[in-house]
């Protein structure tokens, strides 16, 4: 527990409180200023709109100060509406990363700043869109915390606040109580948070929770383990006809693939069907063949591991039918009802915003329709004045369910289509380039799997991706039979994850692919 924090004459404890859109910052700031007036001091709260990233993250900054220090002084006192870097007393985060930009903005200080914050994320808009992994390490800001605060709470404050059916707010007020960095007992937190009258029972058990996680709390916050575990092979299928399919997994594959197998064969059964599915494994099985007789033993059966992958998500890209099956089902529903708490038997709308391009319309129609208006210029653009705007759809009314429905349903079709041609013509291109290549350089033909990772998603973000993986296939096709071939097509890779637009992948593939080893 943090010793209180020492008052001197005039100056009020100064608390700075970072939270989200929907986390409850104002209410948690509201609380502070009504225990603090109710136990005779003086608070001030003003608040300080950020950008508009994760719903908006916005500053709430606190100055308190006793009466006695007020009389003392024999004046009324001058509060600061804005927080000063290294003259904050307590940094309140309500997510890992608001943390980290506190310690970033200064206003975490080793020899002064009680830092309190949830060690759950909320995932930026950057972060989200990359197109590699862009989430940021979190270890990193547990690290910069440990060397800039004065003491550090982090734990996980949503996952406490869910368990008790409440909001972050509540815990988070009682991670600071029990935290003991401001002079107030747990009684005139309890007291404020009755007086507000607002979901009682369950912010008081939130209150709870955070109080005692952070009355027991180590001195020093534990790293978190970023590792994915590794799911185990089912012994069962949950359908007679896909055991088969299981058990020509376990007993055809190399042991390192089969978790990836089973999760690749979930997806090709989710997004098409039986004989999807079949055909997933059927490309799997050339893949391992060309890895036995190449050398894949070993190096742990790198190209089968990697292919068992993106083979799939090759197979399973995200079209508009796709899309309309994904905001269709119970699962999501459910979701988005657990996620804005709907009481049971409140009703929930979900309005989506949908901005299907020409493009995406006419790779739904059969591939002949669709070729043929995408080749007429003059059918093009008089189309294109129907598709240069939004819709807002309503998938919670029953035209608006009937409508996703229905499109979603024509996954039946999805072969005849011209983005499944389109797609499955990539993927025999891509397997080819790949086949070829393991012939002459296998750590190449691994990287050449690797780099389908940039295609995926739809709209603006297929095409980039698309975009940059097709320079990269011409890339590893120039590299064949260079020194270094692999490493420097790695290079590039990574290169094209990092660069959104892709000027930085041009200015080093002209670099990299015409300089030797």
């Amino acid at each position: 527990m943090t010793t209180p924090i020492a008052f001197h004459a005039g100056t009020p404890i100064k608390i700075a409180i970072l939270a989200m859109g929907g986390q409850g910052g104002g209410v948690l700031a509201d609380w502070i200023v009504d225990m603090a007036e109710h136990a005779q001091w003086w608070a001030q709260t003003t608040s300080v709109p950020g950008v508009a990233q994760r719903t908006g993250a916005t500053i709430y900054y606190l100055e308190l100060l006793p009466e006695s220090a007020v009389q003392a002084a024999g004046q009324a006192p001058a509060l600061a509406m804005m927080p000063t870097p290294g003259d904050v007393d307590i940094v309140i985060a309500a997510e890992l990363m608001e943390g980290g930009r506190a310690i970033q903005r200064g206003l975490v200080t080793p020899a002064r700043t009680t830092l309190i914050s949830s060690s759950h994320r909320s995932y930026a808009v950057s972060e989200k869109s990359a197109h590699g992994n862009g989430i940021a390490d979190p270890n990193t800001v547990l690290e910069a915390g440990r060397e800039a605060a004065r003491r550090f709470y982090c734990f996980d404050l949503q996952a406490l606040a869910d368990e008790a059916g409440s909001v972050i707010s509540a815990s988070l007020f009682g991670a600071l109580a029990g935290s003991g960095a401001l002079p107030f007992a747990r009684n005139d937190y309890e007291a404020t948070i009755q007086r507000a009258g607002v979901g009682v029972a369950a912010s008081l058990k939130a209150f709870g929770l955070g109080f005692d996680a952070a009355a027991q709390a180590p001195r020093t916050p534990p790293f978190i383990d970023t590792a994915r575990p590794v799911d185990s092979i089912p012994e069962k299928a949950s359908h007679p006809k896909v055991q088969g399919l299981l058990d020509d997994i376990r007993q055809n594959f190399p042991a390192q693939a089969q978790p990836l197998l089973v999760a690749g064969l979930r997806r090709a059964l989710e997004f098409q069907d039986l004989r999807y599915a079949h055909e997933y494994l059927d490309h799997m099985h050339d893949v391992r063949a060309l890895d036995a007789q190449f050398g894949g033993a070993p190096k742990d059966w790198a190209l089968t591991t990697a292919a068992a992958r993106y083979v799939a998500v090759a197979m399973a890209y995200d079209d508009v039918i796709r899309v309309a099956d994904l905001k269709t089902r119970a699962a999501r529903f459910e979701r988005v009802r657990k996620e804005v708490r709907a009481a049971p038997g409140q009703l929930v709308y979900t309005t989506e915003y949908m901005h299907p391009r020409l493009d995406e319309i006419c790779g739904t129609l059969p591939a002949g329709l669709g070729r043929a208006i995408e080749r007429s210029p003059r059918l093009s653009r008089f189309l294109s004045r129907y598709f240069r705007k939004g819709r807002f759809l309503r998938s919670g009314t029953l035209s608006g369910f009937l409508m996703l429905y229905t499109l979603a349903g024509m996954r039946r079709f999805r072969r005849r289509t011209l983005r499944h041609q389109i797609e499955a013509r990539s993927l025999a291109q891509w397997l080819k380039l790949m086949s070829d290549t393991v012939h002459h350089d296998y750590d190449l033909a691994v990287e050449v799997v690797n780099c389908r990772r940039l295609v995926k998603g739809y709209s603006d973000t297929h095409e980039r991706g698309n975009s940059k993986y097709q320079r990269l296939s011409l890339a590893a096709s120039q590299l064949l039979g260079q020194p270094n071939a692999a490493a420097r097509l790695h290079a590039l890779r990574e290169a094209a994850l990092a660069d959104d637009q892709g000027d930085k992948l041009d200015s080093l593939m002209a670099q990299t692919v015409s300089a030797p080893g």
